[in-house]
């Protein structure tokens, strides 16, 4: 069902023929008068005579005419250009817009004049005007309960886009707040699409509304819940059901499936989440969704990002996703660690799996060995900082994970990993590197267990590392 928004490039002749007749949008070469033909064409087509007229012809209310299509799309085109969009915003185009969206049935049609206000939006004048139109901020909103996938994409990136102005961010969030039944339609998109760019913008829109708003999201995560989250549960034998969650993790599953990389904004979602406690809960407190987010999780950090085979520069491309997977995993790991799913030998791959990241920073974070390159220029040295604080915030996160496996590690499962490799004198060494100072009892706790199954590896760690102040 994808379509190409592009419209085919007109004829020079057509160009030439406009520009000479001297009503040029701005600096550019676009017509006045053809957009005005444009425009006109677009009011007739919902006009009353009209809509009456073709009340019995279903076919010709849903399908766009080709030559209209190709116009409207060129205009679409067009409005990435700010003279056309304040032109357009000042011929009152929005209006005509809102009447399409409010009376036409054609999927094709509605999709264009939303993709048209999505780019004038994109222009921090238009997008308060825009935003200020409460009747047009009604209808748009109306739009995300649209079945065509081309639409609900439009829809979803316009709202992304004044969500993300920060002067106007605050009236979309309250105008989807009093529309509960916009929860209940990106719960469906999440849970049921299979078009993985409508799920990656929704989830964009999901994420970019959680982070402006906590109480905003606390309100999603307990909708659809049979209890409420402080009841204890002896209280109730069913647990209780949490909609937004296993959506989130439907639509997770499905952009994997297409492109690992692109699960970035459904990681940070959980991540989100996992920063209050009713969140939290929603996660852990329904066993079939919380196993089944803590294997996928599980899985994509032991067989999918930053592998042994990958080079560790790659490491610069996924560490705002693994921050996110890894910060949601110790979350899980943290609270609630009597889940069967949660066994303890499964912390074997997992401290692999921690290491080796920690072990690829180390490589990354190398300075280059020609000083003359590392100062060529300021902007350089910004996205260097910039590197540096994002791979300090998944530094921290990876070490706090480590410890609290390291912390419920046996004398049993310390000898498997020193068997089997994961928990060698290099990667323990590697370890303790970035664990010491902050995590020094409990690397000696650990010490002491490995003393018992290991002793010689005890000593050359002891020996590695002099700080250490272990009992014997």
């Amino acid at each position: 069902m994808d379509r190409n928004p592009s419209p085919p490039p007109p004829g020079r002749d057509q160009e030439e023929e406009e520009v000479a007749g001297g009503d040029c949008i701005g600096s550019t070469v676009y017509s006045k008068h053809w957009l005005f033909g444009v425009l006109s064409g677009l009011i007739q087509i919902v006009s009353p005579e009209n809509t009456k007229s073709n009340s019995d012809d279903e076919d010709q209310q849903t399908e766009l005419d080709e030559e209209m299509e190709n116009e409207i799309c060129r205009v679409w085109d067009m409005s990435m250009d700010e003279d056309v969009a304040l032109f357009l915003q000042e011929f009152n185009a929005p209006d005509i817009f809102m009447g399409v969206l409010a009376k036409s049935k054609c999927p094709r049609l509605r999709e264009i004049c939303v993709g048209i206000l999505g780019n004038m939006a994109c222009f921090q004048e238009i997008c308060v005007s825009i935003s200020s139109d409460k009747n047009l901020g009604q209808v748009l909103l109306h739009c995300l309960y649209d079945s065509d996938p081309p639409t609900l994409l439009e829809t979803s990136r316009l709202l992304l886009t004044c969500l993300s102005q920060a002067e106007v961010a605050s009236v979309w969030v309250e105008r989807i707040r009093e529309h509960s039944a916009i929860y209940d339609s990106i719960c469906f998109i999440m849970s049921s699409s299979t078009n993985v760019d409508l799920l990656v913008k929704v989830g964009e829109v999901v994420d970019k509304l959680f982070d402006l708003d906590e109480k905003l999201m606390l309100e999603w995560v307990r909708n659809g819940a049979t209890q409420p989250l402080d009841q204890p549960q002896e209280e109730s034998e069913e647990q209780p059901v949490f909609r937004l969650v296993p959506c989130i993790l439907e639509a997770a599953k499905q952009v994997r499936s297409e492109n690992p990389e692109w699960l970035d904004v459904y990681m940070h979602i959980l991540q989100l989440l996992t920063t209050v406690d009713d969140g939290i809960q929603a996660i852990v407190h329904c066993p079939d969704t919380g196993k089944d987010i803590w294997n996928l999780l599980f899985d994509l950090v032991c067989h999918e990002f930053c592998q042994s085979d990958d080079p560790p520069i790659i490491l610069q491309e996924q560490k705002t996703v693994l921050a996110s997977v890894f910060s949601v995993l110790s979350a899980i790991y943290a609270s609630q660690t009597e889940q069967e799913y949660l066994k303890i030998e499964k912390d074997l791959p997992l401290i692999d799996s921690l290491i080796r990241v920690l072990q690829n920073m180390e490589q990354c974070q190398k300075k280059p060995e020609n000083s003359a390159e590392s100062n060529t220029g300021e902007t350089k040295k910004t996205d260097l900082t910039q590197d540096d604080f994002h791979l300090k915030i998944l530094k921290d996160i990876l070490c706090e994970f480590l410890s609290n496996i390291f912390q419920a590690l046996t004398k049993e499962t310390v000898a498997q990993g020193v068997k089997e490799g994961q928990l060698s004198k290099q990667k323990c060494s590697s370890a303790f590197q970035n664990l010491l100072p902050f995590y020094s009892p409990v690397v000696e706790d650990f010490i002491k267990i490995l003393r018992e199954v290991d002793k010689v590896l005890a000593d050359d760690l002891e020996k590695s590392f002099p700080s250490l102040k272990v009992q014997t």
